[in-house]
C-alpha cells in the first residue's frame, strides 16, 4: 500500500480524505447546537427540559450504538454500512431542518447519532486498514486534525449560522455535503470485511442496553438527582447488563469484541486514558464557551473567537504529532499530551474570573490544545496496533465506545462539579463554579497521564501485524 517512500497512494488519499470528512461531520454535529440553543427555544417554544435532549439525544444513540456500527461493518462490509450511515445521518439532517416542534426535532436528532454510530468507527477502521503501521500515526493525525476542529469549533460555528442565518441551516449544510460522500465512497473506496463467522446477536443487544443504561444515567442525573431510583436503577441496570455482556464474550462462538484484546497492555491501557481524555476534552469545552459569555459579556461568536487559540493549535499539531509517533511511539505523546492538558485547566482554574483578562488564559489555552493534540492521534494508534489488521474493526468500535462515554461522563460529573460550588446567579457565582469544574477536568487529565504510562514504549503493533494476515478485500460482486 505504501510503496512510494513514504507518500500516500491515489487510494490511500481518498480513504483518508472521506473518513476525515465524515469524522468531521458527525463530530460537529455532538456540539453544533450548543450555541444554537436559545434561536431553537424561541423558534419551537420549547422548554429547558426538553431542549437540552436536542443535544443529548444525539450522544445517546451515538455512544450506545458505536460497537454494534462496527460489528455490522465487520459482518456485512465497512464500505456498505460506512456510506448506509451517511446516508442515514444526511436524510435525518435534512428532517431536523424540516422540523417544525422540538419534539420531532428529538427523534431526528436521535437518528442521526445511529447514523453517526455506523460511520465514525468505521471511518476509523477504513484509515487503519488501509495504512502501514509505519505511516499509520500521520495517517491518524490528519484525520484527528481535522475530527478535533469539528469538536471545538461547533460551537463557534453555530453561533455563527444561528445569529447569521437560522438554527435550520445548522443542518441543511450537511445535505450537500453527505450526498457528495456518499457518492464518492462509492467509487473511491474498496469494499472490506472483519472477521468471518456468525453475527453475535446475543452480544449486540447486551451491550447496547448496558450502554443505554450508563449513558441514560449519565444524562439524567444533574436533572432528575444522582440519588434518585431512575438514575441510580439505570446505573445498576447498566453494569449488570455489561457484565452481562463480558461473560457472553467470553463464550460467544464469534464474539463481537473479543477479551483477548485486554490482554495485549496497550489496548488495556490506551482505552481508559483515551475515555478520560475526552472526559476532560469535553467538560472543558462544555464551559469555556459559556464562560466567555456569562463572565466576559462576550456572544456567541466572540465566544467562539476566544476559542481560536485550542482550535488553531490543533491544526498545526496533530498531523506533526501524528507523524512523531510514528518516530518516538505512543507513551510518550498520551502521557505528555494529557500532562499539558492537565497543566493547562489548573491555571485557568487559578487564574480565571471576574475581572481577569483574556490574555492571560491564551497560553493555557495553547498549553491544553497542543496536549490534545499530541495524545488524540498517539491513543488511537496504540490500540489499534495492539490488534490484527482484519481485527480493527471491533477494536476501533471499543475505542469510539469508551471515547464517547468519556464525553457524556466528562460533562455530567463536570456539570455537579459545578453546580456545588457555584451557578449561574451572577458572573461570581459562575466563576466560583467554573473554577471547580476546571480542577475537575485537569484532575481528569493528569490520571490519564499516569494510566498511559502503562502503555508499551514502542508498542506490539508492528510484529503482530507483519506476521498477520491482512484484512480481506472483497470485491462488490462477490458480495452481493
Amino acid at each position: 500500500m505504501d510503496t512510494d517512500g513514504g507518500r500516500m497512494t491515489s487510494r490511500q488519499k481518498w480513504v483518508l480524505g472521506l473518513a476525515s470528512l465524515a469524522s468531521f461531520m458527525m463530530a460537529l454535529d455532538s456540539l453544533v447546537v450548543t450555541t444554537a440553543l436559545t434561536t431553537i427555544r424561541r423558534d419551537l417554544r420549547a422548554s429547558t427540559a426538553t431542549l437540552e435532549w436536542t443535544v443529548n439525544a444525539y450522544n445517546l444513540t451515538f455512544a450506545v450504538l458505536l460497537l454494534t456500527g462496527a460489528a455490522l461493518g465487520d459482518r456485512f462490509g465497512r464500505r456498505r454500512v460506512f456510506t448506509s450511515g451517511l446516508a442515514l445521518f444526511t436524510a435525518a439532517s435534512a428532517a431536523c431542518a424540516l422540523s417544525t416542534d422540538v419534539g420531532a426535532l428529538i427523534a431526528f436528532r436521535a437518528l442521526q447519532g445511529a447514523g453517526a454510530a455506523l460511520v465514525l468507527p468505521l471511518s476509523l477502521t477504513l484509515i487503519s486498514a488501509e495504512f502501514p503501521p509505519r505511516r499509520r500515526g500521520r495517517a491518524m493525525g490528519l484525520y484527528m486534525g481535522l475530527t478535533g476542529l469539528a469538536t471545538f469549533s461547533g460551537p463557534f460555528i453555530g453561533g455563527v449560522i444561528a445569529q447569521g442565518l437560522a438554527w435550520q441551516w445548522i443542518f441543511w449544510l450537511n445535505l450537500p455535503v453527505g450526498v457528495a460522500a456518499v457518492a464518492l465512497t462509492t467509487r473511491r473506496v474498496a469494499e472490506s470485511t472483519g472477521p468471518g463467522g456468525r453475527f453475535d446477536l446475543v452480544g449486540v443487544v447486551l451491550v447496547t442496553l448496558g450502554a443505554l443504561g450508563l449513558v441514560w444515567g449519565l444524562v439524567r442525573g444533574d436533572t432528575a438527582g444522582w440519588g434518585s431510583a431512575e438514575v441510580l436503577g439505570s446505573e445498576v441496570a447498566g453494569v449488570v447488563l455489561t457484565a452481562a455482556f463480558v461473560l457472553w464474550e467470553r463464550r460467544a462462538p464469534a464474539p463481537m469484541l473479543p477479551l483477548r484484546f485486554f490482554r495485549h497492555r496497550a489496548f488495556a491501557t490506551a482505552n481508559p486514558a483515551n475515555f478520560l481524555l475526552f472526559a476532560s476534552l469535553y467538560g472543558t469545552l462544555f464551559f469555556l464557551a459559556q464562560y466567555f459569555q456569562t463572565v466576559d459579556g462576550c456572544g456567541p461568536i466572540g465566544a467562539g473567537l476566544r476559542l481560536v487559540p485550542w482550535t488553531a493549535t490543533l491544526m498545526v499539531c496533530a498531523p506533526i504529532a501524528g507523524r512523531l509517533t510514528d518516530v518516538f511511539g505512543e507513551r510518550t505523546f498520551v502521557a505528555a499530551g494529557m500532562l499539558a492538558q492537565s497543566a493547562g485547566m489548573a491555571w485557568i482554574a487559578f487564574a480565571a474570573g471576574p475581572g481577569t483578562a483574556y490574555g492571560e488564559l491564551v497560553p493555557a489555552l495553547v498549553l491544553g490544545g497542543a496536549g490534545m493534540t499530541m495524545a488524540m492521534p498517539a491513543a488511537q494508534k496504540a490500540v489499534v496496533g495492539a490488534v490484527r489488521p482484519q481485527e480493527i474493526g471491533q477494536a476501533s468500535g471499543a475505542f469510539m465506545m469508551l471515547r464517547i462515554l468519556g464525553g457524556v461522563f466528562g460533562v455530567a460529573v463536570t456539570v455537579a462539579v459545578f453546580t456545588s460550588r457555584g451557578g449561574y446567579a451572577s458572573p461570581g457565582a459562575f466563576g466560583d463554579g467554573f473554577r471547580a469544574a476546571m480542577a475537575a477536568v485537569a484532575g481528569y487529565a493528569f490520571l490519564g497521564a499516569l494510566l498511559a504510562l502503562g502503555i508499551p514504549k514502542r508498542g506490539p503493533s508492528g510484529p503482530a501485524e507483519r506476521t498477520a494476515p491482512a484484512a480481506r478485500a472483497v470485491p462488490e460482486r462477490e458480495r452481493a
